[in-house]
């Protein structure tokens, strides 16, 4: 009899412990923010009212309904996680929320950035012990909602009490003076179900922007007429946004390159404007901003920029060449098939395998910028060669940022093989990567080493040329801080001065610095380009 009390108070015992467990598992769960940013204590000792509700149900439940009504706890509850911890890291990479409909293409290309960053051996491990703990986190949910089983069903009141339990803090989470009772899941689970919705009605909106172009007015036989017999250079800087110019972390470091940039283009007899555009993405998703910029349509979601493509809204690339020009795509980071291309209507394009680079990688990037427009000078602008518009990604800016190639002389580069030793230089970026202020100023010196290079870039090669410089998204919140803007710097720069002169002097501050001109939407600057630069002055 003594032993049966002893093991009755054990299993008491115990039974509490699993409810202890079920309760601070609820709490977590239901408290974790969808944003990094709100990761503090003041937002885990909170009341959810979800959790009086999960509580309500498992007590007022016995039998094979709470087995049912346990399960289904469980899944809305991983299910809920899973989508708080996908929040967080699409917070973390881009700045927003993550869209269940349109995002798993993210998992890859978020798998190849870790990869590089990591390495494989790291990465492998890293995501299947992220795996191993969800997995064991939703276990450990189920086992301890058990507790319930014992703790409900035994009195009459305790369903009212329980509704009574649930109904007025409901109430009194919509008090404005309220502090301490949420219903941030619930809100969470409406919010997303809105957002999906709101993608499917999308669809149908910008099909009818895309049938609906401001520059069908401009007369095809005029078009570009200013630019006729130059090259036009279309190049993207890898997160080369705002930050990096008006942040003091980097802003030091960026002025004086630009004003370099500025005297060393200006010797060679250019001339230079610079503003602000709004790019549709941050942190990542590239190809959104490229599209947005030559389609002159906003594309800020996977699911635009598959409608677009499988449009027939012409690119910026196809205009220019219906107006006469060869029409070329230079791209280091695309290394497998890329059938997206068919829309721009390039006459050729030049992908990390046809560019002759036979150089190391510097870890991600395939090939370090200076190379990159080297071998476009070589294939495509060598000698006498018919007027060619070029769209350049340049990407030696992209994380992981390391290591930071070095400017050589042009006539070194040859087929790559001369930047092997800058290839493997330096810490790997799993060292890097420990300490959040290097990786930082990794990143400023990346966007100086391109900026460095577009100098000497322009200052050779750039006569009887216009370039446009932009950035294509600021990088990700780890570099900018949460709540930055999604501004990036835009210069276009030409040995006739007056070209430039042709540009609205609100918009456009001269020289290599952008002044404090209100950023305009990216779409935007198709149009402007075509406007301004397709009549006689």
């Amino acid at each position: 009899m003594k032993y049966r009390t002893i093991i009755g108070f054990m299993y008491k015992a115990a039974e509490r412990l699993r409810m202890v467990f079920a309760i601070a598992g609820l709490l977590l769960i239901l408290n974790l923010p969808d944003n990094p940013a709100d990761l503090g204590v003041e937002h885990f000792i909170k009341l959810p009212i979800e959790l009086l509700g999960v509580v309500l149900l498992l007590t007022a439940t016995r039998g094979k309904y709470f087995q049912s009504a346990r399960l289904a706890v469980t899944m809305i509850l991983a299910s809920v996680l899973v989508l708080k911890l996908a929040d967080m890291a699409t917070y973390t990479a881009f700045s927003r929320q993550f869209n269940p409909l349109f995002d798993a293409k993210l998992l890859f290309d978020g798998w190849i950035v870790l990869n590089a960053t990591l390495g494989a051996i790291q990465a492998f491990f890293l995501v299947s012990a992220t795996l191993l703990c969800l997995i064991l986190t939703i276990a450990l949910v189920y086992w301890s909602l058990g507790a319930f089983q014992s703790a409900g069903g035994r009195r009459p009141m305790a369903l009212v009490s329980g509704l009574c339990l649930l109904v007025i803090p409901a109430i009194a989470s919509y008090h404005p003076n309220n502090k301490f009772i949420e219903t941030r899941t619930i809100k969470l689970i409406v919010d997303r179900v809105a957002l999906v919705e709101k993608s499917w009605r999308d669809r149908h909106e910008f099909a009818a922007l895309l049938g609906s172009d401001p520059i069908a007015d401009i007369p095809q036989n005029g078009r570009f007429e200013a630019l006729k017999g130059k090259d036009v250079v279309v190049i993207f800087i890898e997160s080369y946004g705002e930050s990096v110019i008006r942040d003091p972390n980097y802003s030091k470091l960026t002025e004086k390159r630009l004003a370099q940039v500025e005297q060393q283009i200006s010797a060679a007899g250019l001339t230079s404007r610079s503003s602000w555009l709004v790019s549709p993405t941050s942190g990542g998703l590239s190809w959104l901003a490229h599209g947005t910029l030559l389609s002159g349509v906003w594309v800020d979601s996977q699911q635009r920029y598959d409608q677009l493509i499988a449009s027939e809204r012409p690119s910026l690339n196809l205009l220019f060449k219906q107006a006469g020009w060869r029409s070329v795509a230079v791209m280091p980071a695309i290394t497998m098939d890329w059938p997206e291309s068919d829309y721009f209507r390039y006459d050729k394009v030049y992908a990390a395998n046809n560019l002759g680079y036979h150089g190391k990688p510097f870890n991600w990037v395939t090939m370090p910028d200076q190379y990159t427009l080297s071998a476009f000078q070589k294939f495509e602008r060598a000698g006498p060669h018919s007027p060619v518009m070029a769209e350049i990604a340049l990407i030696s800016s992209h994380a992981p940022w390391i290591p930071i190639p070095k400017l050589i002389d042009w006539s070194a580069i040859g087929d790559g093989l001369i930047f092997n030793e800058q290839a493997v230089a330096g810490d790997a970026p799993e060292v890097v990567w420990q300490d959040q202020e290097r990786v930082r100023t990794q990143y400023a010196s990346s966007i100086d080493y391109t900026l460095e290079t577009l100098g000497s870039y322009m200052a050779k090669y750039g006569s009887n040329t216009v370039f446009i410089l932009l950035g294509d998204h600021q990088p990700a919140p780890i570099i900018t801080g949460n709540g930055a803007s999604r501004a990036v710097p835009v210069h276009i720069v030409s040995d006739d001065p007056a070209l430039l002169e042709r540009l609205d002097p609100k918009k456009w501050n001269p020289g290599m610095t952008p002044g404090n001109q209100q950023a305009e939407p990216m779409d935007g600057f198709r149009q402007e380009l075509l406007r301004e630069f397709s009549n006689p002055a």
